[in-house]
């Protein structure tokens, strides 16, 4: 597909800022990397500010980094599709966009861009057609996945070689702390950031903290867990910029912070807790060690994620290292009391490290989402 050909996204906002997160990332590193033209259609502009505060939400049509914004409003105007649309993460386009494309001679690529899943089903569905079932258009799914047979995971191109350079450079990790309002640590500090759910085991996890023999310095930005992190302390609300101690814990409540001070903030961190999936993928390319939260779903149908990505990423560890993991995980999920756990994950700080390295190289092996996807509407657009 030539360069300047002009792509369209469709993200509706739920879940917070996962899906803008993801769909963001995409569109951002289509036009950066692929010289592509892209209009990218959210619903929900005020919680896409949260991310990149220079958005206006009053605004119908903005550019902003190269793409084109534009408020998905109805009724929806007339307005002529590109050679490639995508529908996001669950979203079904406007009845009147589906009938532009199904009027166009040279119809558009139609990608059904999923949720991302190490689930075995993933393969076996990925490149898959749909026909509609009343205009002559054609969508294809477009799975994320950690498996050759997948579209892979988003990663810029300079996303590891600018996380090696911020990480070899403490005047830059330094001015970032800064930035935030972050002291300097203490003597043998663990610093770990908190980006969850709402759960239980969030105060099995910070009383371990405050009884460990180590001092840690949690790091949560503005997220669900607040509540329960302000339970914790017995207080009706922490609010930004709070610090609490008790024992040997620090907590500090940090803004929301864009897509590139969160990834510093993972970069930074000995530890990230992270959550959904435009966090999760980010730790993994962080090169920490990170505790996964899913997004809790009906009938536990998380669950089988939980376990298929577990399985993957778990392969050819040693027994006991292994089960330190899944526990940790496992209780994580379900509102368990995670504390008595922690020793065991914690001592396997350098493997682990040693491990993100070693899953950081498997996923590369499968090339990132983005050119995977340029590739596939390419093929299908001959």
């Amino acid at each position: 597909m030539k360069p300047g050909t002009r792509w369209d996204i469709f993200c509706t906002v739920i879940d917070n800022y996962g899906d803008i997160g993801i769909t963001w990332r995409l569109a951002r590193q289509l036009v950066h990397e692929h010289g592509l033209q892209v209009r990218l259609w959210v619903d929900d502009l005020e919680s896409f500010r949260h991310l990149r505060p220079e958005i206006r939400p009053d605004l119908e049509t903005q550019t902003f980094s190269g793409v084109e914004i534009r408020h998905w409003s109805t009724p929806f105007p007339d307005i002529e599709p590109g050679a490639v649309v995508i529908e996001a993460l669950a979203c079904h386009l406007p009845a009147e966009f589906e009938q532009a494309m199904a009027r166009k001679q040279a119809k558009p690529v139609w990608i059904n861009l999923e949720y991302l899943s190490a689930e075995d089903w993933v393969q076996g569905c990925h490149g898959l057609p749909s026909p509609h079932p009343r205009l002559p258009l054609v969508k294809y799914f477009f799975m994320p996945g950690y498996v050759a047979g997948t579209g892979g995971v988003l990663k810029e191109r300079e996303l590891l070689p600018t996380r090696d350079a911020f990480q070899a450079s403490p005047h830059a990790q330094d001015a970032f702390w800064q930035s935030i309002g972050v002291p300097d640590s203490k003597a043998g500090e663990i610093r770990i950031s908190l980006f969850s759910y709402e759960s239980a085991a969030i105060a099995s996890q910070l009383a371990c903290w405050a009884n460990g023999s180590e001092p840690v310095r949690c790091l949560v930005p503005l997220s669900k867990s607040l509540g329960e992190v302000s339970r914790f302390f017995d207080e009706p609300v922490l609010s930004i910029g709070m610090n609490r101690n008790r024992g040997n814990l620090t907590v500090q409540i940090l803004p929301m912070l864009d897509q590139d001070g969160y990834d510093q903030l993972l970069w930074a961190c000995d530890c990230n807790f992270v959550r959904g999936e435009d966090s999760f993928v980010r730790a993994q390319w962080a090169g920490k060690p990170l505790v996964w939260q899913a997004y809790r779903q009906q009938e536990g149908a998380h669950w089988p994620k939980i376990e298929a990505f577990l399985d993957l990423y778990c392969a050819g560890l040693e027994a006991e290292m292994e089960q330190s993991l899944r526990i940790l995980w496992r209780l994580w999920n379900d509102n368990g009391a995670v504390g008595p756990t922690w020793p065991s994950f914690w001592k396997y700080r350098a493997y682990w490290i040693r491990q993100s390295t070693a899953w950081q190289a498997r996923l590369d092996g499968i090339g990132d989402l983005t050119s995977n996807l340029v590739k596939f509407c390419n093929e299908k657009s001959e």
